[in-house]
């Protein structure tokens, strides 16, 4: 069974999406204000958030909403790189998370996808 993950679509204090990840026995998360990337020529900021436990990845309340949801996969990762795959409710979407220091990554939607040729 693949390790769950969530985005949250967050309204308040100031509107932004929280990317969720299982791993470890907790959620990883990350503050992506700017939602995920749409195309490959625009990376997103995503700024790691202290650890969520599991139960956050069916939470919602007034100022906070599932925007997607599903499984992850890891395919590659290092200290300053991780390339992952969400498998959510439109599809597989290939990622990777570019560590740019401190808090700061990168959110950057890959050339290669799923089933592209």
């Amino acid at each position: 069974m693949r390790p769950r993950f969530v985005l949250h679509d967050h309204r308040k204090p100031s509107p932004h999406f929280d990317l969720r990840l299982e791993e470890d026995g907790v959620l990883r998360s990350w503050a992506v204000p700017k939602g995920l990337p749409v195309d490959t020529a625009h990376d997103r900021l995503a700024v790691a958030v202290g650890d969520h436990d599991l139960d956050h990845v069916a939470y919602e309340d007034e100022h906070k909403s599932i925007a997607d949801e599903g499984t992850w996969e890891e395919h590659d990762r290092d200290e300053r790189r991780f390339v992952f795959s969400l498998h959510g409710r439109d599809g597989v979407r290939r990622y990777a998370l570019i560590h740019t220091g401190g808090k700061q990554w990168l959110l950057h939607l890959t050339r290669e996808q799923p089933g592209a040729r």
